[in-house]
Order: structure tokens, then C-alpha cells, then sequence
């Protein structure tokens, strides 16, 4: 199995970055190892300070159910079959921004979490860090 490295994870923030950078919106961006465990952290200067546990819990629900974080939202409405998961695993989020992070064999090694600007822009984020494989 693949194994996500700090320096890939610096990469993909950097990359993520520079697309927030583009949008005109501060962000902030996490990266998990594969059982979701912080493996690297940037919070731009302006990016808001509640923020930084949304794009935490993004990362982390991407990772432990291995899809986006806005097909949780999607399957945990009411009356859906996952309705509630939010309060599980200590808080999830369930809307777009966060997004697991595969090897070339498609096995889950880490995810991004992004927050900052509205669910349009941290998804575009997220996925520019994604796409800095």
C-alpha cells in the first residue's frame, strides 16, 4: 500500500493554496493519513478561525467512510439512510470540502479537509489539492 508522506501532504496544500489564492478566499487545509490522523495543517492569514475544526472534521469524515464528504450530506438527510451521522466519531461534517485521497490501486490513504469560503470554493480547493498528486 502506498503511504501518504508529509511531503506529499505540503504539496497538496500548497496546490490548494494557490487555488484559494486564485478564488480571492483564505482557507484552511488539513491532510490525514489514512486513519485520520493530522498530517499537516495550513490556515492561511485571513482564513476564519472557525474554520480550522470544519476543515479538521472534513478530513477526518472523509477518510473513515473513504468518499466526499458531500455524499455524506447527500445520504445523511432526513429521512435518509444515515440520517444523524454527524454525531457520531466525536462530530462529522457533511458538506462538500472534504475529499479522500487514493493510491493508484484505489485503497483510501489519507484525505483533505477544506473550509473557508462558501461549499462551492472549498470543494474547488479540495480538489486541486487532490489533482497535485
Amino acid at each position: 500500500m502506498t503511504v501518504l508522506t508529509l511531503t506529499d501532504a505540503v504539496r497538496r496544500a500548497g496546490a490548494g493554496m494557490a487555488r484559494a489564492a486564485e478564488l480571492g478566499v483564505e482557507m484552511n487545509i488539513a491532510v490525514v493519513d489514512a486513519g485520520g490522523h493530522l498530517l499537516h495543517f495550513v490556515r492561511m492569514d485571513q482564513a476564519w478561525l472557525g474554520s480550522i475544526d470544519i476543515a479538521l472534521k472534513k478530513a477526518k469524515t472523509a477518510v473513515l467512510f473513504r468518499m466526499p464528504t458531500a455524499v455524506i450530506g447527500q445520504i445523511s438527510q432526513p429521512g435518509g439512510p444515515c440520517y444523524g451521522i454527524e454525531a457520531t466519531n466525536d462530530g462529522l461534517v457533511s458538506f462538500g470540502g472534504g475529499l479522500p485521497i487514493t493510491d493508484e490501486h484505489g485503497r483510501t490513504i489519507g484525505a483533505i479537509g477544506v473550509s473557508g469560503g462558501d461549499v462551492q470554493q472549498d470543494t474547488q480547493v479540495a480538489e486541486a489539492c487532490l489533482a497535485a498528486a
